[in-house]
């Protein structure tokens, strides 16, 4: 072990760990749910709101890889996948040839607004019926800040 390394307090560690729990129950509880109950995979369920959220229910490869936190190998994969089965479109940008768009389809579009307000039922469920207003202000609050300072440290 590294003398230098400084390891986490038994407050911290116990945070973290509390944390780290709370993540992969809840996504797998969700991903299960939205599996069973709209035959969507969280990848997606994330995909789809990331489109709609769009005036124009298109973005480009690059800004939707931006979106939803993916590698370009894994969107790529991804949107391949959702393809075949209907989902979404690829469309060939026309002023770059080696650019391209993720349009969502009539049937992608169906498929979440299918979804949705199962997913939101769920989320009330398992975690805003748990916590009261000033715990969900408080969950916002530190949510923002960690996301802002992990944007302003990536690499």
């Amino acid at each position: 072990m590294n003398d230098e390394t400084q390891w986490l307090s038994p407050r911290e560690q116990h945070a973290w760990r509390a944390y780290i729990r709370l993540n992969q129950k809840l996504f797998a509880r969700l991903g299960s749910e939205l599996q069973t109950q709209s035959k969507l995979s969280g990848a997606d369920f994330a995909i789809l709101v990331a489109l709609t959220d769009e005036p124009a229910d298109r973005l480009r490869f690059q800004e939707l890889a931006k979106a939803v936190d993916f590698e370009q190998s894994r969107l790529s994969h991804q949107i391949a996948r959702m393809v075949k089965r209907g989902l979404v479109a690829r469309e060939e940008c026309a002023e770059d040839g080696r650019g391209a768009f993720v349009t969502i389809t009539d049937q992608g579009r169906e498929a979440i607004e299918a979804a949705a307000p199962k997913h939101v039922a769920a989320v009330r469920r398992l975690v805003l019926d748990a916590i009261s207003p000033e715990e969900l202000d408080t969950l916002g609050d530190i949510a923002t800040r960690i996301v802002k300072h992990l944007d302003e440290t990536a690499p």
